[in-house]
């Protein structure tokens, strides 16, 4: 495990995108990515470090989506589309969504089959090159949340998930299908995550009640991108 911590938001954003342009973009690797305002500021910085001749070869796929229209100011896609695809030389043909305006146990199918089509197969199951993942203060990640630790043995490629708060449903890469990325990445910032930061890297209390904490890929290749304020309580152990 890699852990990577910066004095600010602003640097940690730009160390992420400094790696992700040299190691992924100008590459035809299969990349997830999550929701949330966290990537925001991410695709501003790769934004900043790019010109716009750049061409992306990547593609992209999603960690998880809510069960909305594209169109939706809640859709993980359309934050995407709006703060980074949009302003980026890439083709259409390198973006995947999920489609949250499916019945969401209709799409976990379709997803999977997707995967199964576009991604390299290893152990029998879809690998992705990097799956970038966030984590909740509740310590939940992708759509996996801390009332619903049944689904870290569920043996499927994606899953719904259900927002324990709003009742949302969503469409989820499932656990086993993460832990099957050639590298994942947590990339978490703000004050809010700190306790469950430190309670996961440093394996404390209950931290196996935190979905976040069952991430281990099979590569072990695991790295984690930290602010200092969602590092402090770690760094003060």
């Amino acid at each position: 495990m890699n852990i990577n911590i910066y004095k600010s938001l602003e640097e940690c954003n730009f160390r992420l995108a400094e790696y992700l342009i040299k190691q992924y973009l100008s590459k035809n690797k299969n990349i997830a990515i999550s929701g949330g305002s966290t990537p925001i500021g991410l695709f501003t910085e790769i934004l900043n470090q790019i010109d716009k001749k750049f061409e992306i070869k990547s593609n992209f796929f999603w960690v998880d989506e809510r069960c909305v229209d594209p169109s939706s100011v809640e859709s993980n896609f359309g934050s995407a589309n709006k703060h980074f695809f949009s302003k980026v030389n890439i083709s259409n043909n390198n973006i995947f969504r999920m489609r949250g305006e499916e019945k969401p146990e209709i799409e976990t199918s379709n997803y999977t089959e997707l995967l199964k089509t576009k991604t390299e197969i290893i152990n029998n199951i879809p690998s992705l090159d990097l799956c970038i993942l966030g984590i909740g203060g509740d310590g939940h990640t992708a759509s996996i949340f801390p009332n619903e630790l049944k689904k870290l043995s569920d043996k499927s490629d994606c899953v719904v998930g259900i927002n324990p708060d709003s009742g949302q449903k969503r469409v989820s890469l499932s656990i086993k299908q993460i832990n099957n990325s050639k590298e994942v990445i947590f990339h978490v910032c703000g004050s809010g995550k700190k306790d469950v930061v430190d309670m996961i890297i440093s394996k404390r209390d209950n931290y196996l009640d935190l979905p976040a904490s069952h991430i281990l890929p099979k590569s072990k290749n695991l790295s984690w991108y930290l602010d200092f304020d969602s590092a402090e309580t770690f760094m003060s152990a």
